[in-house]
């Protein structure tokens, strides 16, 4: 079992603490493709961030953090961590990455 279940607040307060990389963090439970439980986060990064000298800096940093805070590794929950850009998702659009 997943060790801590994250709230919007924990969810805000990672995305502080890692900003200015870190614009926002989304996120949500379900089944993946395979049917099993997992949890989906979306982190949405500075412009700044997403670019090549940093981007691997970036998310290394913020899915490190989701893992730790939350017990990822031992968790039921498969985690998913995907990346986005905000020049990317003022593109897209998407209501779940907002």
């Amino acid at each position: 079992m997943i060790a801590t279940r994250p709230t919007e607040e924990q969810i805000e307060q990672i995305a502080k603490d890692l900003a200015p990389d870190v614009v926002r963090i989304r996120f949500n439970v379900g089944l993946d493709w395979s049917e099993d439980p997992a949890i989906y986060f979306r982190v949405v990064l500075s412009d700044a961030a997403a670019e090549s000298d940093r981007l691997i800096e970036a998310t290394k940093m913020a899915e490190k953090r989701l893992f730790d805070e939350f017990g990822l590794w031992e968790s039921d929950l498969f985690p998913y961590i995907n990346f986005r850009s905000q020049s990317e998702q003022a593109q897209l659009k998407e209501a779940a990455w907002d």
